[in-house]
């Protein structure tokens, strides 16, 4: 068993910042507890101790959306595998076939305190193929993943608009792009009905998924964009979550009355593009003072990875209530992704993914002391 002591702890339950220990046991959490709970019978049976000299003692941590390992660092063309630009529907595209696994940034996540990526396709088709949630440490590709199929990404907006009029083929409006993603949807919906099972369409396979609830991930930045996804999440009575949701402050009542979750970012990017001309740092405070369900993202490799807490950290300093920041990317994260049965808090059974700060995470100079992976102690400063 492994001990972790002498640390302020953040279990993401019930219970916060108290002083306190966690035990792992194999692959799992073992306990947690207050420090007048830990008795020299119990540290003796651990045969590895971490102190962690009044440090932060946390859930390892959770990017909800980013593409690492789809666009390789430092190449072109031939680390380029997040968008397949060929056709606007194509939802049998997992990333778990593009996400090259040795990146470096999965090792910069891991120093981080980075615990699990969940890794999809780019935004430039109206359905763009399957994320897949991934450990940030391990041996190949299959050792790292934690879920394979986690959700299926979709598109509104200026990304696919602009990839397809470059080839002057639909979509070149949003109507398009609405009406591209309606003809799939119901196309899916006719293929799970179908009386001939014996043929079999790769595309409608994937895409029926979300009839039995899995996540779509919709990207929206602008309010238009937004409501659109939303009428159509409704429409087809989808499991879905808004991604960016950069102009989400504006219609905040209507999310909030919705119950539509969001998972918000990359928070530190340029104004690039015509879509985020009303973006603000205040959106996630904003947001969450709504009641509305939040989780924050990098959008790796348009924020770097190791960056995550940096984005929290600037969001709190602009009215996110910094619990909520941390549990932005830790629970909340895992509920918006539906992993939160295994990940995203300390509580026995769940996978031992900790990481420990020798400070307040969302401060400058705080620095990760030890991250552990399913028990294991994958780096230590």
């Amino acid at each position: 068993m492994l001990l972790i002591k002498n640390g302020k702890v953040f279990t993401m339950g019930k219970k916060n910042d108290f002083d306190g220990f966690v035990i792992t046991k194999k692959s799992k959490i073992y306990m947690v507890g207050e420090a007048n709970q830990l008795t020299s019978e119990l540290e003796n049976q651990c045969s590895q101790v971490i102190d962690a000299k009044g440090g932060y003692i946390l859930p390892g941590l959770i990017d909800s959306h980013c593409h690492v390992g789809m666009w390789e660092s430092g190449i072109g063309f031939e680390g380029s595998d997040g968008n397949e630009m060929t056709d606007p529907v194509t939802p049998h595209m997992r990333a778990i076939d593009g996400i090259y696994y040795k990146e470096r940034a999965f090792g910069d996540a891991m120093r981080a305190g980075i615990t699990t990526l969940c890794i999809g396709p780019g935004s430039a088709n109206v359905i763009g193929g399957m994320f897949s949630a991934l450990k940030t440490s391990g041996n190949s590709i299959e050792e790292m993943c934690l879920k394979e199929e986690l959700a299926m990404k979709m598109a509104l907006g200026e990304n696919p608009k602009r990839v397809y009029n470059g080839q002057k083929k639909t979509p070149m409006t949003r109507m398009a792009s609405a009406a591209i993603m309606r003809q799939a949807l119901i196309q899916a919906k006719e293929y799970t009905n179908r009386e001939d099972k014996s043929k079999v369409d790769l595309k409608m396979e994937a895409l029926a998924k979300v009839f039995d609830g899995l996540i779509v991930k919709i990207h929206a930045h602008r309010e238009d964009d937004i409501l659109t996804a939303i009428r159509i999440g409704k429409e087809f009575g989808l499991n879905f979550t808004i991604e960016h949701c950069t102009e989400g402050y504006l219609i905040k009542d209507i999310l909030k009355k919705e119950k539509v979750p969001v998972i918000v970012g990359p928070l530190l990017s340029f104004r690039s593009k015509y879509e985020l001309t009303n973006s603000t740092i205040d959106n996630p405070g904003i947001l969450s003072e709504t009641g509305i369900k939040m989780a924050i993202m990098t959008d790796h490799h348009v924020i770097p990875i190791q960056y995550l807490t940096l984005c929290v950290a600037v969001a709190v300093k602009h009215g996110l209530d910094e619990l909520e920041g941390l549990k932005a990317i830790t629970i909340n994260a895992a509920k918006l992704t539906g992993l939160d049965d295994k990940i995203g808090s300390l509580k026995k059974g769940k996978h031992a993914d900790v990481a420990i700060f020798d400070g307040n995470p969302l401060e400058i100079k705080t620095s990760v002391v030890a991250t552990i992976i399913n028990g294991k102690v994958v780096y230590e400063a």
